[in-house]
């Protein structure tokens, strides 16, 4: 083994992928745009409130930007599976800086209202249901399998850091300190230089011989790639339980946690922006110890079992925000859930990554977007009506319990533990690529030359 070699291996498994430079240039331009997801999401949150709004509004500038990511994230499969992933981040980066810019614009001139925030969260979702394909589909291809795991960890680790922590941080500071418009101005800046960053990256070949496939209309071609993805995830027993089970999870906790959770902190504890983003970061800091926690290990043996309960057991400490009134509590609660939610994405992510077919994978991680947030609407559209009707304490039951239920139900049914010991994702040290789920009808090489 030369010296480089076991230098590498001397590196904690979370630093692995940073070995490779165009990882590194990825991970910048990932940490500025989570960071402006963060701010934006909670300068949201206090401009509704400011604006006079409550839980009824908040849903629906929150139901808007799922409705988008959920129209249109087949066909961002399709196109990621197609196209040259880095040109697809770059337009949908660059198209977010021209709709964050105008509500900033807005905000500054005080003519801001909750229909414009309503399109704003629209026109983001339709972004985000392209860039989430691209990016799952790029990342195998600029990274070693035996690197995916730390590399979906650092990924898990960036998100509620950047997203729960560091950015409400600077968008409730901003918010302290002026008003909502400058952490929109803030956002803006952080994507004009995430942009900078991905022009930086450089492209890489798609994992699919399109030259090889027979010519087709354009649209038959796309309604035929998307028609191979749904055969796939129902011929795929681990694939569609899973998707299933997503579907009730996303229904009961997304509403409650996106759009009650902002009001159990002013209205149960008397809290406001400080309190809240004191919340969101116990969320983060949870997920980020999750992530290093599972990123700094090798895949468990029994990886579907555990991310299924990691998700339905993780939704339990839910309950206690709805009944307690002290600020630490719900602090240590969404800890919780943050750690366990954390642990089951890492392992998720990873899964499709080894186990899906490369020249599918683009429509694959479409489908789990689709599949899994298709209720994500009515959760956010519900929340409110039901938060007021029946109040915060027995929506936050349902949020909590409900998924522990469906995660037993899609272990047993599908029968998952069976299933992860025919198909180990690794042997000691040494991952193992698997075939077994491939369909009939195999891919062409890859276009970089690799086997």
């Amino acid at each position: 083994m030369s010296q480089a070699a076991q230098a590498d291996r001397r590196l904690p498994r979370a630093l692995r992928p940073f070995r490779a430079p165009q990882y590194r240039i990825l991970a910048v331009a990932l940490t500025l745009s989570l960071l402006g997801s963060g701010m934006w999401f909670v300068a949201v949150v206090w401009q509704v409130m400011a604006l006079g709004g409550g839980p009824a509004q908040l849903s629906l500038v929150a139901t808007m930007s799922a409705i988008g990511l959920v129209a249109v994230v087949l066909v961002g499969g399709v196109v990621a599976d197609r196209v040259v992933q880095k040109h697809i981040l770059l337009v949908v980066e660059a198209s977010k800086i021209i709709v964050i810019g105008a509500i900033a614009w807005l905000a500054l001139a005080e003519t801001l209202e909750v229909w414009h925030l309503m399109i704003a969260a629209l026109l983001i979702g339709l972004g985000e249901g392209f860039f989430y394909p691209a990016y799952s589909a790029m990342l195998p291809s600029i990274l070693p399998g035996d690197d995916l795991l730390a590399a979906n960890g650092f990924e898990g680790m960036l998100r509620p850091a950047a997203m729960q922590a560091a950015g409400p941080a600077l968008a409730s500071a901003a918010v302290a300190v002026a008003s909502p418009a400058l952490a929109f101005v803030i956002v803006g800046a952080l994507q004009v230089v995430a942009v900078v960053a991905l022009v930086a990256l450089r492209p890489v070949p798609l994992r699919r011989n399109l030259e090889a496939e027979a010519p087709r209309h354009p649209l038959r071609a796309a309604l035929g790639d998307l028609a191979e993805g749904f055969r796939y995830m129902f011929s795929t027993p681990w694939l569609l339980a899973t998707l299933l089970f997503s579907m009730g999870f996303v229904l009961v906790i997304m509403g409650p946690i996106d759009v009650l959770a902002p009001f159990a902190v002013r209205d149960s504890a008397g809290g406001g922006a400080t309190e809240y983003a004191l919340v969101l970061a116990a969320f983060g800091v949870g997920s980020v110890l999750g992530a290093l926690f599972i990123s700094s290990r090798r895949m468990p043996r029994r990886y579907l079992t555990v991310l299924t309960l990691a998700w339905g057991l993780g939704s339990v400490p839910l309950v206690v925000i709805g009944f307690t009134d002290q600020i630490w509590l719900m602090g240590l609660a969404v800890f919780i859930v943050g750690f366990c939610f954390s642990v089951g994405g890492v392992i998720w992510g990873t899964l499709l990554q080894r186990r899906v077919p490369p020249h599918m994978l683009g429509r694959v991680s479409s489908l789990d977007f689709f599949v899994s947030l298709a209720f994500m609407p009515i959760s956010m559209a519900v929340a409110g009506p039901v938060g007021e009707a029946i109040g915060l304490a027995p929506t936050f039951v349902v949020a909590g319990v409900l998924p522990l239920v469906f995660a037993l139900i899609a272990i047993v049914w599908a029968r998952l533990p069976k299933d992860e010991i025919a198909h180990p994702l690794s042997v000691g040290d040494a991952a193992v690529e698997l075939v077994a789920d491939a369909p009939p009808w195999q891919p062409g090489p890859r276009l970089d030359g690799a086997q």
